[in-house]
């Protein structure tokens, strides 16, 4: 069997984000056809999470250190004077890096997970580097950038969007293969990465939530709800929008209805803006879910900005639940408006539809019925990882082959 050395920025556990559960689930696949290392360094609360990884994790050998380098003024100047991204810097740690140079070309494999890691794939390497973009991770500092605040933050985000690109797409053009959403392969093609190497991948959700019964309108609340981590910014700025531009045309018409924001670590604006709402409640992190949506009504995911396939979008339409959106929640998904979603950036407009979607059973319905059929059809990980082994089956043969090829020029010349 062949060996694979994983490299992530970040434990995969708890499997708290849509990204961990992305990685774990891709450990225990590639685990089916390598004999799989994990390497990463310790950050924030890892290192108490690391003896429950453990036991969760398929790996054969485990690698760690522990990196300490917070998000700060200091270490934002630093990064500028080494020329890499804030998060590189963050995760970046020599003795780390020498342990993995010191055994890299026992591996058939490297999967660098995330483009942070890329320090740590050695010079020299001669096996197959495959790189897994989680997400074109500039656009989101693009996106940040444009909408209107703060004018020194909004500058400070465009030049770590100028870094981070410039950054993705070198991590990309090392790779033999990159696996990227279909768009954000198009952003990393933009940025000068040859298309050739690049094959698609997705984020998806749980998909297990396709073999539970169906949800019922009539056993549902006049409720809204949301998941997802309320520390990201995307999630922050989304749920800041939507309460002050789409909740306040909901009350009046709806003056029972009632919002469930699920997530852990809320940022302080967040609890600001909900206190001032009788009827929006911050649940804290709930385990299990099933509950939450059985009673509710109508998912939103009010995204502003971000990148790649929404897991709390995919989440939602495989349990059922009509969901809400805007292009940005929506992008990545093959879905049509109206039929499997309802996508909207205007806060009429959104409103509008959350107040169909409270009151029209029929609509209700259909929702409920299309959206679990295209991720039957289109969205599962059994479907996604078999793929995934073809191409990567497929750029070790060539791998092998271009390795031959020169050893015979090698040996002629």
């Amino acid at each position: 069997m062949k060996r694979l050395l994983f490299v992530s920025p970040e434990l995969p556990y708890p499997m708290q984000s849509g990204g961990k559960v992305k990685s774990m689930k891709l450990l225990h696949a590639l685990s089916k056809r390598y004999r799989v290392t994990f390497a990463s360094p310790l950050k924030g609360e890892d290192a108490s999470h690391v003896d429950e990884f453990h036991a969760a994790s398929p790996c054969v050998e485990h690698v760690h250190v522990s990196v300490d380098v917070p998000r700060s003024a200091i270490n934002l100047l630093i990064s500028y004077l080494q020329g890499i991204p804030l998060n590189v810097r963050r995760t970046m740690d020599s003795v780390l890096r020498n342990r993995i140079a010191d055994v890299a070309d026992d591996f058939d494999v490297i999967f660098l997970d995330h483009y942070e890691v890329y320090p740590y794939l050695p010079q020299g390497y001669g096996g197959l580097v495959v790189y897994h973009a989680h997400n074109a991770y500039f656009k989101i500092w693009e996106r940040y950038a444009s909408l209107p605040g703060n004018p020194v933050m909004r500058v400070a985000s465009y030049l770590e969007a100028i870094r981070v690109r410039r950054c993705e797409a070198s991590v990309a053009r090392q790779a033999d293969l990159v696996f990227a959403a279909p768009s954000d392969a198009r952003e990393l093609v933009d940025a000068g990465v040859s298309g050739n190497c690049i094959r698609p991948t997705f984020h998806l959700g749980d998909d297990s939530y396709l073999q539970r019964n169906e949800l019922c309108f009539q056993r549902t609340r006049k409720k809204l709800m949301y998941v997802g981590l309320l520390s990201w910014e995307p999630n922050v700025q989304g749920l800041l929008w939507f309460i002050e531009h789409v909740w306040p045309r909901l009350e009046p018409c709806h003056p029972d209805l009632v919002f469930d924001v699920v997530g852990k670590n809320p940022d302080p604006r967040l609890v600001d803006a909900a206190a001032a709402h009788a009827g929006i409640t911050l649940t804290g992190f709930v385990a299990d879910l099933e509950d939450i949506y059985r009673d509710s009504r109508v998912s939103v995911a009010p995204l502003l900005f971000g990148s790649g396939m929404k897991v709390k979008v995919l989440d939602a339409m495989a349990r059922g639940i009509p969901t809400v959106t805007t292009p940005v929640g929506a992008e990545g998904i093959d879905i049509r408006n109206g039929v499997h979603l309802m996508v909207s950036e205007a806060p009429d407009h959104m409103a509008s539809q959350i107040d169909q979607l409270l009151s029209d059973a029929v609509l209700w319905d259909t929702l409920r019925t299309q959206s679990r059929q295209l991720i039957g059809e289109r969205y599962t990980w059994a479907s996604l990882f078999e793929s995934m082994h073809r191409d990567m089956d497929h750029a070790l043969s060539l791998k092998r082959d271009a390795v031959s090829l020169e050893n015979e020029v090698a040996n002629v010349v």
